[in-house]
């Protein structure tokens, strides 16, 4: 593929960016016999901006603006002529799916395409960025129709990065653990601890370090029992090395509370001593930074004194595994260690410091944070580190540019690739380790060393017996008991037996799904916050009350303007203070608020209602100018979902004379049927979630002529009713509709009982082993986040406009930032599809995807709903009627 790299005097020219510097794009004019045409950014901010700095010259679609690019072009190439020419192409609505350009992106290192969940104009670019334009089909999911050409040809000087897939070769072997042991228990003195050579005292770490080989060996044993009461009798000489009156020592305290707890002994009471008191009550509240300088602390969350990662980690382990909460800046302290490539520096150094990764230490932090939850991203930035890291025979240096294998660092990095499900990998490791043992049965600490020594022999006992220090224990676990009786239906206020709420919050609250306890992603592997899912399932937890400690952890986020990876807020995503406010985003955030008991005047900084109320439209604008459907709708939220979600916000808020024209405006909506559409202005069609949601917002507007329509929409919801018990939507027998069905007969729970029973035993047979939900009966099978919102919210029959629910009694959450030195992706890539029990956060009717240019989520029947996603301009709506699980609410 030959790249011309002219670019109009204008323009950035691609020697500007390195693949370290500035962010790069190449267009394919083949398809209108031209070539691969390729510019730069050396200061990226958007994908849209990106593609006219480099020189190119774009235009958007009539209905959905400038940030749907429809027709490119670049001036060298046929004096800049855009294509698709008009004759081809009138770009006044969405081009079909099967001849438009299509938008693909890399992250910095990355050698493959992903298909873009985003418009242009959304897409925030950072150095080492490359983006590309392909014009013709894809499908929905973008497995098909990716650029003829890598992100390397497109990057200048770029590098091939290693493959993460490309599995080691190494044989495989097992370590002979038992001789291991046997030779740790000669190093012993006097049976009961390790005294290195030529001294004269013990080495305690070493002591702790070999008790836990043994514990994975022998299990309880005599040998043990007399290494670890020896520990316990000398805690005050290993813990406390200034004196009881001083901080301890907490990699020592961890070390011997993990003992403790891998013995079946108490933590708390471990010699005389509280292990698991001295750990929380000396976690650092600040760093020197602060003025106020404690010794022993480096950074705010440092458990003092523990000086390197190992100690960090332990601590926060040993914490866990007692059963105890870490302070969360103790573990976020974890993850701002991590290193732009994913390894984990083994030094507590501060933010902003020089970071350089080992494989040991990344192994064990992975180990603790994926114990931990709540930090996905920097657990697969570590899953993958540790992917590149290791050599083709297995084996893991033991820093960086070293080419030699290392015990330690094999060991430990095996631990955690067999926890994270990387079983091939560490199969490699463990092999390698085999081949490193000594005939004596220890370790020397690298390749082709001739001596053993206790310190890299229990780590690699540990990775052969295929534990590690999360799940060691002398306890002997019998085998689980079947069940005797069903599992307890939760009670809720809708009749009828239904799901079991218990586990579907456990799923929505799940430390993989529920990012740092507070918000949901875009999908797997994003940074990017997915705010109006995030409010979704915080409805979900608001109408069970199951878990009222998550859903503080998501209400402090939102209103304490906390970012997600990419530095974005709430205010963000409801374009609050800006031109482009949407209505429906701003009702749904101030409807949380007043559910919670939060004032909606003072949420995230802003006063919601009060731009609620400036969100309402006088009139129906002019072309191009499409914010306003009509007189009484809002700004940018053209689906009655969002009409009704900002009504309700304005009425619980007493606002009742400011919502008169919106109200008056969504009872114009509703058809001779009952029924409502779903998009506005009216597409015509007759749509079951659209009406629950707006005989809500009308049964608590009240009133005689709120009555009679409630009344009639009711009625009609109930005649859509399938015979299963579900009711029909995009994708068909939907989960997503059923639900929703539930809230609004709720209305009326007497006259409908009897079709809100058979609607809740329809969503229990919806839902999985893992407590979510399908998208549909029928379709493809998995839980799917944005359908188990809806489903666990909707069980109960409590609507929207009566939705209440106290966080007295909860404790404050902290407001996670981005770890500016992480290597968590920013770019959104498509989930793969799930099978029986499996997860998907993408959403979707089975059958959806993604329309690269716009962002828009399409259906299978359709391609012309496109979200707006514009710089400056908010997502407006997503086509709710056209995927199954209405993300775009």
């Amino acid at each position: 593929m030959t790249f011309f790299t002219t670019t109009p005097a204008a323009a950035d020219g691609v020697g500007d960016c390195t693949a370290s510097r500035g962010a790069l794009v190449a267009v394919d004019f083949g398809p209108f016999g031209g070539e691969v045409e390729r510019g730069c950014d050396p200061t990226p901010t958007t994908g849209y901006e990106l593609l006219h700095d480099a020189g190119f010259g774009t235009t958007g679609t009539q209905h959905d603006g400038p940030g749907f690019i429809c027709r490119i072009g670049f001036g060298p190439f046929n004096s800049g002529t855009q294509y698709p020419t008009p004759d081809k192409e009138s770009c006044v609505l969405t081009p079909q799916a099967t001849a438009y350009w299509s938008y693909w992106i890399a992250s910095p290192g990355q050698d493959e395409w992903t298909y873009s969940q985003y418009g242009a104009m959304d897409r925030k670019l950072k150095d080492g960025d490359v983006d590309a334009w392909v014009y013709g089909g894809t499908d929905v999911g973008g497995t098909t129709g990716k650029p003829t050409f890598s992100p390397d040809d497109v990057r200048a000087g770029g590098t091939h990065t290693p493959d993460p897939d490309d599995t080691p070769t190494g044989a495989p072997g097992k370590v002979d653990v038992k001789a291991a042991a046997t030779w740790l228990k000669g190093r012993l003195t006097d049976g009961e601890r390790i005294v290195d050579d030529g001294a004269t005292t013990p080495d305690y770490s070493l002591t702790v370090d070999t008790a836990y080989a043994l514990a994975a060996v022998d299990g309880k044993s005599g040998t043990l029992d007399k290494v670890t009461a020896f520990l316990a009798a000398h805690v005050t000489e290993y813990a406390y090395p200034n004196g009881t009156d001083q901080a301890p020592d907490a990699t020592a305290v961890a070390r011997l509370a993990l003992l403790a707890e891998v013995t079946e002994r108490d933590p708390r009471a471990f010699g005389g001593h509280d292990l698991v008191d001295a750990l929380t009550k000396n976690v650092c509240a600040a760093g020197p930074e602060s003025g106020d300088s404690v010794p022993g602390c480096t950074a705010k969350g440092d458990f003092r004194s523990a000086s390197y990662t190992e100690g960090q980690a332990l601590a926060v382990l040993a914490l866990l595994r007692a059963g105890v909460t870490p302070p969360s800046a103790a573990v976020n302290r974890l993850a701002q260690l991590q290193c732009k490539d994913g390894g984990v520096t083994s030094i507590l150094i501060r933010p902003g410091e020089y970071c350089d990764g080992d494989p040991a230490t990344t192994g064990l932090v992975a180990l603790v944070l994926h114990k931990a939850g709540g930090h996905d991203d920097a657990v697969t930035a570590s899953r993958t580190y540790l992917a590149k890291a290791q050599r083709k025979d297995g084996a893991f240096p033991g820093y960086t540019g070293s080419t030699t294998g290392s015990v330690t660092a094999t060991a430990y990095a095996a631990q955690a690739q067999r926890t994270l499900n990387d079983t091939k990998r560490a199969d490699a490791a463990v092999g390698w380790l085999s081949r490193q043992q000594l005939k004596d049965g220890g370790f020397g600490f690298e390749e082709s060393a001739t001596d053993p020594a206790v310190y890299p022999t229990p780590p690699a006992v540990l990775a052969g017996t295929g534990t590690s220090l999360v799940t060691l224990t002398t306890k002997k676990t019998d085998p689980p008991k079947p069940p005797t009786t069903p599992s307890a239906t939760p009670t809720t206020s809708a009749p009828g037996a239904g799901p079991d709420l218990k586990k579907g919050v456990a799923y929505l609250t799940k430390a993989a799904t529920l990012k740092q306890g507070q918000y949901y992603t875009a999908g797997t592997g994003s940074a990017r916050a997915d705010f109006g899912l995030t409010i979704d399932g915080a409805y979900a937890l608001a109408a069970t009350g199951l878990n009222t400690a998550k859903l503080r952890g998501i209400v402090d986020f939102l209103d304490h303007r906390g970012k997600d990876g990419e530095g974005r807020t709430v205010n963000d995503w409801t374009g609050i203070g800006t031109p482009y406010a949407a209505g429906g985003s701003l009702g749904k955030t101030a409807l949380l608020a007043e559910a919670v008991g939060r004032d909606p005047h003072r949420f995230a900084g802003h006063d919601l209602i009060a731009a609620l109320a400036k969100a309402v439209c006088s009139k129906p604008s002019t072309a191009p100018d499409r914010s306003c459907a009509a007189k009484g709708a809002y700004t940018y939220a053209p689906s009655v979902f969002g009409q009704s979600l900002a009504v309700m916000a304005q009425l619980r808020a007493g606002e009742k004379a400011a919502a008169a024209h919106p109200i008056a405006y969504l009872e114009s909506l509703q058809q001779s049927s009952g029924a409502w559409p779903s998009l506005i202005p009216s597409t015509k069609d007759a749509d079951v979630d659209s009406t629950a949601i707006a005989a809500m917002t009308l049964d608590l507007a009240g009133g005689a002529k709120a009555d009679k329509a409630v009344d009639k929409a009711l009625a009609w919801i109930a005649s859509r009713q399938l015979a299963d018990g579900g009711f029909p939507g995009a994708a068909g027998d939907s989960v997503n509709s059923a639900a929703l069905a539930v809230q609004g007969l709720s209305l009326d729970a007497g006259k409908y009982a009897t079709k809100i029973a058979k609607a809740r035993k329809f969503l229990a047979s919806q839902q999985n082993t893992d407590g979510g939900f399908n998208v549909a009966k029928g379709g493809q099978r998995g839980s799917d986040l944005r359908a188990s919102t809806q489903a666990v919210g909707g069980a109960t029959g409590i609507s929207f406009g009566k939705l209440e629910r106290s966080l007295t009694g909860t404790s404050p959450q902290p407001t996670p930032s981005p770890d500016p030195g992480s290597s968590a992706p920013d770019i959104i890539t498509t989930g793969d599809a799930g099978g029986d029990g499996g997860t998907s956060t993408t959403g979707g009717d089975g059958g959806g995807g993604v329309l690269a240019s716009t962002g828009a989520q399409v259906g299978a029947l359709t391609a012309i709903a496109a979200v707006m996603v514009l710089a400056g301009w908010r997502t407006v709506f997503l086509a709710r009627r056209r995927t199954g699980t209405g993300s775009g609410r």
